[in-house]
């Protein structure tokens, strides 16, 4: 087969050819390509972003008429505190639940608690899947985001096991509470009595629409009520990814060691709350004095438990001793669950920091617990969060001293339960200035999305160094 050369190639009439001219390599422009902002720094900021736009809404709501019972428009610092203290499930409220607010804006704040309790980022998922559309990537960041899972895969699932399991607690909840609350109010009345506490209790809120500012004052002997509210503050305060993990591996020995960490820290300080509140207001005849012996174990060991996520109280918080007081900081700081409705710098990083703290003084140089060991930037984590935590709470007591006229332990409780979104208070939320207000509001948004903002850029900003630099000591003590 001969082979005719290109330039004797003859084409046959009415054939075309197309020359196609030859590219030299350095002629060739390639496409600028900007880098774009990290979807993880994207995803944070959106969290921000959703927790301040329902903040807004809420409070546009409740400034209308129609929320207050009197029919007036209510001022915009109160709304904007009683919103703030709505989403980030805290509680403080600065005028009365069941008196000034009427039953829609009670419905409003209602709804707040929700959608704060679950995420917004959770929220909007159920919403989307509810109404058939897809979550992309970026939605997915968000989802796990918000409940603190670092990982994509089945993100869509969990939520919507997160929303089911928060329903399913939330409806049994609710018909205990209308069995008992139903031979006290006429059947309307019980049954929104009961959705709102019942809500206000799995989503580690104080707010109550019970008489005055007394709280759960009037059930101090009723244990049925007493209990399944903490119940109910205890199943939102250690997050469904623990209660997940221990029923997928068939019980607590083969759980994961978060969840061990979390179990056993939430159980030692519902015990040694008990015992403490038990031993230090037995006498108090504003707190436990006038109750018999089983209504006083029940409820310190009821103060123990909300103290640490949800604002309720069955007696006079300002009426403890100091040094009760002082142990009930402690517990609000502390907080509950990663990944849950509780505030707080949360019962994981406590005992990271304990067990290191204790590992060190035996001489141990890598700690762990439960035949693991702890990886060392977890632990530096660890004590960001805490000293941050610290310093916030530092900051935001010196400012209020200043502009506050009440005593310092109350100003440091009113801070601390602002920051841990505790709801417990002295009695002094509603005579705080509106700088006071500007400021426990500011508290209670960085003490809800502070640690888990924190705490996720930090893991996903962790970069790994290709050299060391020479090693010195330091003198400690």
């Amino acid at each position: 087969m001969n082979l005719k050369p290109e330039d004797s190639y003859q084409p046959k009439p009415g054939n075309r050819i197309y020359r196609v001219p030859r590219m030299q390599p350095w002629k060739i422009r390639l496409p600028k390509i900007r880098p774009k902002k990290p979807l993880i720094g994207v995803s944070l900021l959106s969290l921000v972003y959703g927790f301040a736009a329902m903040i807004a809404v809420g409070t546009i709501l409740l400034m209308l008429p129609v929320s207050s019972n009197a029919g007036q428009w209510t001022s915009f610092i109160n709304c904007l505190f009683t919103a703030t203290s709505a989403v980030c499930v805290t509680g403080l409220a600065v005028v009365d639940t069941l008196t000034h607010w009427s039953f829609f804006g009670q419905f409003v704040i209602l709804v707040l608690i929700q959608l704060g309790g679950l995420g917004i980022t959770t929220s909007t998922t159920i919403l989307m899947l509810a109404a058939g559309r897809k979550i992309g990537l970026r939605g997915r960041i968000l989802v796990g985001e918000s409940v603190g899972v670092y990982k994509i895969g089945g993100i869509i699932r969990l939520a919507r096991n997160i929303a089911l399991f928060t329903f399913a607690v939330e409806i049994i909840g609710g018909v205990i509470f209308y069995l008992r609350f139903s031979s006290q109010y006429e059947w309307p009345l019980s049954v929104w009595k009961s959705v709102f506490h019942t809500i206000s209790s799995f989503n580690n809120c104080g707010f109550d629409i019970f008489t005055g500012h007394e709280s759960m004052a009037g059930y101090i002997n009723d244990f049925p009520v007493i209990l399944t509210t903490a119940i109910l503050v205890i199943l939102g305060g250690i997050s469904f990814i623990v209660i997940n993990d221990i029923f997928n591996s068939r019980g607590l020995h083969y759980s994961s060691l978060d969840t061990k960490l979390v179990i056993l820290i939430t159980g030692i300080l519902i015990v040694l709350g008990t015992a403490v509140v038990f031993a230090t207001e037995y006498g108090n005849p504003q707190t436990l004095g006038g109750m018999s012996l089983p209504d006083k174990i029940m409820n310190a060991f009821f103060q123990s438990t909300i103290s640490r996520t949800a604002g309720f109280s069955s007696f006079n918080t300002g009426g403890m001793a100091a040094y009760t007081l002082f142990f009930t900081m402690i517990l609000m700081f502390i907080g509950g669950a990663a990944g849950s409705t509780a505030g707080g710098i949360k019962v994981n990083t406590l005992g990271l920091i304990l067990i290191t703290v204790w590992e060190t003084l035996l001489g141990r140089e890598h700690p762990g617990a439960f035949g693991r060991e702890f990886p060392v930037h977890q632990i530096f984590r660890a004590l960001t969060l805490l000293v941050l935590a610290l310093g916030l709470i530092a900051l935001v007591f010196f400012i209020l001293s200043i502009t506050e006229p009440f005593p310092s332990l109350s100003i440091l409780f009113e801070t601390v339960s602002a920051f841990g979104t505790v709801g417990l208070s002295t009695g002094i939320t509603p005579e705080l200035s509106i700088v006071g207000k500007v400021v426990v509001i500011i508290a209670m948004f960085i003490g809800r999305l502070g640690p888990l903002t924190l705490s996720l850029s930090l893991a996903r900003t962790q970069k790994i160094s290709n050299f060391r630099y020479p090693q010195d000591s330091i003198r400690i003590g």
